[in-house]
């Protein structure tokens, strides 16, 4: 059995390519963005809910650095965008002017200083492949979490700190709170919990020494972090904002957790047994020389629905796979997608019931829904 995927919408990028990078879409439903990055500056449409690009005009923001010198993001209402740099956090307007800039230490290999500006060293060869860290909005838009190399000006937490946490006024740039987030990251990404604007999670990438998972509380005058347990990548909250959905840093896991990373019962499954043999795998082809693993990808469609993906394994077989899995019925409920043609990469759920995936040249974004199942 699989079920259908119903093409919703077909959403253009705004910028185009290969000048900038593929356009996303961003923002829980009601709130939704479209988003495209170039070296130069950022897009945000807001999206009705037929996910059309003419709920509002395109706000334009202008970058301080190139696109592969950090990360970014723009708040809720497209009034602000937070660029995470090598050097600096910097919060920038439409007009480009500079709202607020938290300094930090720098993300380039074993470099020890505290930069003054990007200028200082957009030209020197040893910062040319840096680290990053990332920022996030709370649900609201009034937080700004940033995942920073330490120290700050201000000093460190500690001599062992590395990497620090740090929750900031998304309105002037006071840093509110700050934290040890026991890391030493290559990358990261947050994920708001959508219903509680004090909550953030934070997933870490070491590389190939592992994968942190942090989850963070702010109650107004303090940074409480816990460090859930295992090398876990956070993919996905739920509505409302119960459960996490994780894959395992070796990929052989996918889950959903509670909001201390405990695994609800029955609501695991192991790459080797859940994901069944590729249906253009060559017949002569023993399944040990198959391996399988779940991409870091997808999310929660709805509050008990999932949308996973195996398109790294299937890759050598040949059409990509991507997985609908329903949590009340965990044993039964894991079916693959069935689209009108094949498609070139991982799922990005939307929730509402929607997921997103990118045309081939990831200049268009595909908008879907689950339509009628077939036998």
């Amino acid at each position: 059995m699989s079920v259908r995927a119903r093409l919703r919408a077909t959403v253009p990028a705004p910028l185009p390519l290969p000048q900038a990078g593929p356009p996303e879409i961003t923002g829980p439903p009601g709130r939704r963005l479209l988003v495209q990055r170039s070296d130069d500056e950022i897009v945000a449409k807001p999206l009705d809910d037929a996910f059309a690009a003419g709920a509002g005009a395109s706000v334009r923001f202008p970058a301080p650095w190139p696109r592969r010198r950090g990360t970014w993001e723009v708040a809720p209402d497209a009034t602000l965008a937070v660029f995470a740099g090598v050097h600096a956090v910097r919060a920038v307007d439409p007009s480009g002017a500079t709202r607020w800039e938290v300094r930090h230490g720098c993300w380039s290999g074993r470099c020890e200083e505290i930069h003054e500006s990007y200028e200082s060293y957009a030209d020197r060869r040893d910062h040319r492949y840096p680290e990053s860290g990332s920022v996030g909005f709370s649900a609201d838009g009034r937080l700004v979490w940033a995942h920073v190399r330490g120290p700050l000006p201000e000093g460190e937490l500690s001599p062992g700190t590395a990497d620090e946490w740090l929750v900031i006024d998304a309105e002037d740039g006071r840093v509110l709170a700050r934290a040890d987030a026991e890391a030493a990251a290559a990358g990261s990404a947050h994920l708001p919990h959508p219903a509680d604007p004090a909550q953030m999670g934070l997933s870490i990438g070491e590389g190939q020494d592992g994968a942190p998972l942090r989850w963070g509380r702010w109650d107004g005058k303090e940074l409480t972090v816990d460090c859930l347990d295992g090398d876990l990548c956070l993919l996905s909250l739920s509505p409302s904002g119960d459960r996490l959905m994780t894959v395992s840093h070796d990929q052989d896991s996918l889950a959903v957790r509670d909001s201390r990373g405990v695994v609800v019962e029955a609501l695991d499954w192991d790459a080797d047994t859940a994901i069944p043999r590729h249906p253009e795998a060559p017949a002569d082809t023993e399944e040990d020389e198959l391996p399988v693993c779940w991409d870091w990808a997808g999310g929660f469609l709805d509050e008990t629905t999932l949308i996973a993906s195996t398109t790294e394994s299937d890759e050598d077989c040949g059409q990509y796979r991507h997985w609908l899995i329903d949590t009340t019925a965990p044993a039964h409920g894991f079916v693959p997608v069935d689209y009108p043609s094949p498609v070139s990469c991982e799922p990005t759920a939307l929730g509402g019931g929607f997921w997103s995936t990118s045309s081939p040249s990831r200049d268009v974004v595909h908008v879907w829904s689950p339509d009628r199942p077939e036998g």
